[in-house]
């Protein structure tokens, strides 16, 4: 290979992110659009830097330290230990290559370069890294930048400064945490003509706060943009739509950072007259908006722009894409947009998170996100990792809209209030009328189901189950004589006696019959007896809730282990992360056989389920029993034998008490008679009713788990085949593109890469509980006056006071409870229940008034509050805290 020191910035043909980084490569592009003006320059490559390193043989044992390092050893708060190694090796390998003399090819390249530009003139010494200002991953900022940097020695010197800069701790933490080699990224360096800025700052395509794709948002301060990354003062601000300025901030702008005659910058005062004129006029905002509107579209995504106004004109030295903004699901129906400024205007859209109505915010892979939206019995579509429906129908006509804002209120007032913010907007979305009597409903978003009257028969929810057991039994025995293309036919097939199953309106009728009269007994016994959220009781210890069974069954696990001391010594050993096969170490413990049934029974009905169960492609416990560990040994100490009848029993009786006491009081009212009859139906109907609400949860992950080893045993044969890398690579294809790769036995192992990268930065993003096709993530507000100051607010879901310890548990394998504590965890979905027997009360971050977690808090009478946002950043692991799970809020004490 014959390498090349240094590549102009115009140089003709695509500068490659390898061999200029991610600065150069973005300056090269920006070089080539018409009417951008980019100062003149050149990149020192990659090459360059590799010579250096090659020259410096010491790197290789300081790089084999430092990737040694465990990326999660530095959240804890005990890793004060390596961040010292962190903070010393970084700095030994920047000492280590500033050492290193450049190779006397390298310095001819350069001062060549130079003697073409200027040798005496000024230049900005910028750092350009491979795995910088990528799509999923910015790093703006974690290596250096030299500005007005005069004659050729000091431009080589600040080469070299920028080669050590990859190193810096901020970069190397930064790839730590990102799962990024050390010795994959390179360092280009990018020189250009210095240019001496009248104003300057930096430029948002997309608003960087809302995420509003049609709001620019431009800061701006006077001389060099220095004084704005720094924070030496604060920007002007200017909001630009659709060609004019919508919104403007004017600081009072006091400092500002200008070149120095000689090389260097000073920072100096601003005349007093000056600091709070604008550094802009509206038309120079608007302006340069629609020169960035024309880089967006050439880089094809938001950006995040520096500029300079040089003599009044613009110039550009980066661009890199917005990594932060969470993207805008694409339903297919979207027009073609001639530009944000156009005269042509799409179709407004809003979407809900499928997420916080299933109780589990985190990215999904490819496989999960398909096999979801093939089950599913509505459409969605994907952004950022997560599924979305589409209640642009269901908000655009009257009628609709109120059921579906009385309904999602009802489950999660932020929603609620982030919909109605959208629709305070009246040109947003269109008008449309009610659909004809007798006309379909709109399967586009989650809304209540037409019903008809049910009698509370308890038989009808055995049959319900019955039939749904049925059903996956015939599936896992029609599927084992399926292999290859034939098995993907059979499970779209599958897909479809699925949502027969979960459509049952016989089902729907049930589920919605629970919602219905936990409701009315809510909103009844409140108006007549003056009692807030009295269903939480009157419905402890329902029948037929398989989650709450589940949480009371592992109680038993438990009971068959404590008698047995060599038993609990060896799950001590093997926590966690045991493998497998550890059950069938188990058995050779003294008391382990038993103790191996115990746990194999309880996964023979529920090892199905795992956290973020709605991802097929998640590990389920009966992959990875291990997971369970933790809990049984939490349950071994804290509880005694027969916890789980006496715990289910306690619950029964209480409900029952709750029962006579409001009949008694209602009796006593005026028409008490008739309001006692009406509430002693309504209390045999929601315990009828609301146990089956977490049934058809169950039915789906049964019917996944079936799903999963199937497509797994394909994808380990693609493995054996040679076709993939390893059995997971399966889960960052499609549904189909696994079926196309079992049929061809090809495969794009590029495609697969690019995915799991974007995975990774998923996981960064917060989704946003509704989001509009503009791209504005609207997270709604919680509109009370009656919370005393300091308290989190939230949504209550289950009633009574509690305080106690806060352990904030970001991973349910990582769970250390005692009797008494209190779990504050960002979302619950049902395989967290076996942690509620042993807890005190509940904090989450997610979730509404019937989600999973709620409803098994009510049914084990714990108190909680749902929809705390940023629970597990305000509040500390082992803070006390106070839950009010009637009021709603949450007390830190201290």
């Amino acid at each position: 290979m014959i390498e090349q020191y240094v590549r102009d910035l115009r140089a003709p043909g695509e500068a490659r992110v390898e061999v200029v980084g991610g600065k150069g490569a973005h300056l090269g592009g920006l070089s080539r659009i018409d009417g951008v003006r980019v100062p003149a320059g050149f990149c020192v490559t990659t090459d360059a830097f590799r010579r250096i390193v090659a020259a410096a043989p010491a790197l290789d044992d300081l790089l084999d330290r430092l990737s040694r390092l465990d990326p999660e050893d530095l959240e804890s708060r005990e890793s004060q230990g390596d961040r010292e190694a962190v903070r010393a090796l970084s700095a030994e390998i920047r000492r280590t290559i500033e050492g290193v003399a450049l190779p006397d090819e390298c310095a001819a390249a350069v001062t060549g370069a130079l003697a073409r530009y200027g040798e005496e003139a000024a230049y900005a010494v910028r750092s350009s890294a491979t795995a910088e200002d990528l799509p999923t991953a910015s790093f703006a900022g974690q290596q250096d930048t030299y500005l007005n940097v005069v004659g050729p020695a000091e431009v080589l010197r600040h080469i070299s400064l920028c080669w050590a800069s990859l190193f810096t701790e901020r970069a190397v933490i930064y790839r730590l945490r990102n799962g990024i080699d050390h010795r994959a990224v390179h360092m280009a360096v990018v020189v250009q003509r210095m240019v001496f800025p009248q104003a300057a700052g930096i430029l948002f395509t997309a608003d960087p706060v809302t995420g509003n794709r049609k709001v620019a948002t431009v800061d701006a301060g006077f001389g060099l943009g220095e004084a704005l990354v720094s924070g030496v003062v604060n920007p002007d601000v200017f909001k630009v739509r659709g060609g004019e300025v919508v919104a403007r901030t004017i600081a009072a702008k006091q400092r500002a950072v200008h070149a120095l005659p000689g090389g260097g910058t000073r920072e100096v005062a601003v005349d007093a007259e000056r600091q709070e004129q604008p550094s802009l006029t509206d038309a120079q905002a608007v302006r340069l908006v629609r020169l960035g509107r024309r880089i967006e579209a050439h880089f094809g995504c938001p950006q995040d722009i520096e500029w300079c106004l040089v003599d009044g004109e613009f110039e550009f030295v980066q661009s890199r894409p917005i990594t932060t903004l969470f993207p805008v699901p694409k339903t297919g129906e979207e027009p073609h947009d001639e530009a944000h400024d156009g005269a042509q205007r799409e179709e407004n859209r809003v979407y809900l998170s499928v997420g916080h109505q299933q109780m589990m915010t985190d990215p999904m892979k490819p496989l999960g996100l398909s096999v979801w939206q093939l089950t599913a019995m509505a459409p969605m579509y994907e952004a950022g990792g997560r599924l979305w429906v589409d209640a642009t129908r269901r908000l655009a006509s009257p009628a609709s809209r109120a059921a579906l804002l009385d309904l999602v209120g009802r489950g999660d007032p932020l929603i609620r209030d982030a919909l109605e913010t959208v629709l305070d907007r009246d040109d947003f979305l269109p008008s449309l009328p009610d659909p004809e009597p007798g006309s379909p409903p709109a399967r586009t978003a989650p809304g209540p189901i037409p019903t008809e009257p049910i009698p509370a028969d308890p038989a009808l929810v055995a049959e319900l189950i019955a039939h749904s057991r049925a059903s996956v039994a015939t599936l896992e025995r029609d599927i084992r004589s399926k292999s290859g293309p034939a098995l993907f036919a059979f499970l779209l097939d599958a897909f479809e006696e699925h949502k027969r199953v979960l459509g049952d309106p016989r089902s729907m009728r049930a589920v919605m019959a629970g919602m219905e009269a936990t409701w009315w007994l809510n909103d009844k016994l409140w108006e007549w007896l003056g009692e807030k959220n009295a269903a939480d009781t009157l419905t402890l210890s329902a029948p037929d809730n398989v989650t709450s069974e589940m949480g009371l069954a592992l109680l038993d696990v438990a009971d068959v282990i404590r008698p047995c001391p060599e038993v609990v010594s060896f799950l001590r050993t093997v926590g966690a992360d045991a493998e497998p096969d550890f059950l069938d170490r188990l058995a050779k413990v003294p008391g382990g056989s038993a103790a191996r049934d115990a746990i194999d029974g309880y996964l023979d009905r529920y090892g199905m389920r795992c956290v973020g169960e709605i991802d097929l492609t998640r590990p389920r416990w009966r992959e990875r029993p291990g997971t369970l560990v933790p809990v049984i040994l939490d349950h071994v100490r804290n509880f005694q034998p027969g916890a789980a009848e006496r715990r289910f029993e306690e619950g029964r009786r209480k409900a029952r008490q709750k029962e006579l006491d409001v009949l008694a009081r209602l009796q006593a009212l005026p028409d008490g008679e008739l309001k006692a009859d009406e509430a002693r139906r309504m209390i045999e109907r929601v315990r009828t009713f609301i146990g089956y609400r977490e049934y058809p949860k169950y039915g789906i992950v049964s019917r996944y788990f079936v799903y999963k080893r199937a497509l797994s045993a394909e994808a380990e044969r693609l493995v054996r085949a040679g076709v993939l890398g390893a059995r997971e690579d399966a889960h960052y294809l499609t549904f189909q593109e696994l079926h196309d790769a079992v049929r061809s036995h090809q495969v794009d192992g590029g495609l697969i890469e690019e995915r799991k990268r974007a995975f990774r930065a998923y996981r960064a993003l917060t989704p946003p509980r509704v989001l509009t096709s503009d791209g504005e993530a609207v997270s709604g507000a919680y509109r009370r006056d009656d919370v005393p100051d300091g308290a989190l607010t939230g949504l209550p879901v289950s009633a009574g006071t509690v305080e106690g310890r806060a352990r904030v548990v970001l991973d349910m394998a990582d769970a250390d409870l005692d009797a008494g504590d209190i779990l504050v965890t960002p979302f619950t979905d049902p395989s967290w229940s076996p942690l509620f027997v042993g807890i005190a009360g509940l904090v989450t971050e997610v979730g509404g008034l019937m989600t999973h977690g709620a409803v098994i808090a009510r049914e084990y009478g714990l108190p909680a509050v749902v929809g705390v946002r940023q629970a597990t950043r305000l509040i500390r692991d082992g803070q006390r805290i106070r839950v009010h799970g009637t009021a709603g809020y949450v007390e830190l004490l201290p």
